[in-house]
């Protein structure tokens, strides 16, 4: 990013709307990343969550390692110890990325058996000087996911009380889940759907702090609810609805600049993600690496269901090559809602 997204100041002087794709466990990888930039260049793009002793101690190119395509990218980071991630913060700066995000909102068990992630809300100060350590490590935004509430603590104490400390330390933006989390009770996957969403609870938290950046995150479905939000934060991020129903990323470079829609070309993004899985399988490896991030493409499509067969069972195969990807494409009805070009 050529300068500081986060800065609302630049408001004034033309700063447009932030649309993010949220970082997704075992879904956001550099394959997925790779294909979602065909459909929109200016949504900025989230890693996988990599956690900071991973990032230090482990093999950083298959850890870290991204095309220069997929620009704007940010890093998410797991941890607890200041100067592990401050580390892994330099060492993802020096990697290319374009931010460095702050994990402090995933509730998995292997997350809360390291006492990082969501657990962090409950230790403001530290996640204070974690994010201070890593903005004197590199040149980057460092920003915070979290979200609005944890266990049975009140929302206004948790929230209010950890972002007080981590704004000082200077952290350049949050990203808010409207939700809570629970730690003790809920699986992951219940944390996403079962504690209510609580999205005034975000905006009130923007309006406390109106001259700092506060996007939105969790349960936004489609674009018009996405504009919505955007009245009232200063970004939006979509996690799962973009997974599964990836086209609607075609629409995300009108609303950020308010220009007129653009017709996809999903010809030629078959195209270029052929010639991207022929590269990676010359390289070892294999074609489901990619197209399983595919299968949602043609949502709601006449054909659609044959591209989703095809590309879960031939694309699984040993031996299976970008002719599999054509063959599923080659049932895609264009002509169908006025979908794409004939």
């Amino acid at each position: 990013m050529n300068k500081n997204i986060y800065d609302i100041s630049l408001a004034a002087t033309g700063q447009k709307p932030v649309f993010a794709v949220a970082p997704m466990l075992d879904w956001t990888d550099r394959h997925c990343r790779y294909f979602y930039r065909q459909l929109s260049r200016k949504a900025l793009l989230y890693s996988e969550m990599t956690v900071a002793e991973a990032i230090i101690h482990g093999r950083r190119d298959r850890l870290l390692g991204f095309a220069a395509e997929e620009h704007p990218v940010a890093l998410q980071i797991g941890g607890a110890d200041p100067q592990k991630l401050a580390e892994a913060a330099h060492i993802g700066e020096d990697f290319g990325y374009d931010e460095i995000n702050l994990n402090v909102g995933c509730p998995s068990d292997r997350v809360q058996a390291g006492a990082f992630g969501a657990c962090l809300m409950l230790e403001p100060d530290k996640v204070a000087r974690a994010v201070e350590a890593m903005k004197k490590s590199v040149s980057l935004p460092v920003t915070v996911k979290c979200r609005i509430g944890v266990d049975k603590f009140a929302i206004a104490e948790t929230l209010d009380k950890f972002a007080a400390p981590v704004w000082q330390a200077g952290a350049d933006a949050f990203w808010v889940h409207a939700r809570k989390v629970w730690l003790d009770g809920l699986s992951p996957k219940e944390n996403r759907e079962i504690p209510p969403l609580d999205y005034e609870r975000v905006y009130r938290f923007k309006r406390h702090y109106a001259g700092k950046f506060v996007g939105i995150n969790g349960g936004i479905a489609t674009i018009e609810e996405a504009k919505a939000h955007l009245q009232k934060t200063d970004g939006v991020m979509l996690g799962r609805a973009i997974y599964h129903n990836p086209a609607l990323l075609t629409q995300i470079d009108s609303l950020i600049d308010g220009d007129s829609e653009q017709q996809t070309d999903y010809g030629e993004i078959i195209n270029i993600m052929a010639d991207y899985c022929a590269a990676l399988i010359a390289a070892g490896g294999r074609l489901h690496q990619v197209t399983r991030h595919m299968i949602g493409l043609f949502h709601g499509v006449k054909g659609a269901k044959a591209w989703r067969q095809i590309l879960s069972s031939k694309a699984n195969e040993s031996s299976a090559d970008c002719s599999v990807l054509y063959e599923a494409f080659a049932h895609i009805d264009f002509a169908d809602k006025g979908f794409g070009p004939a």
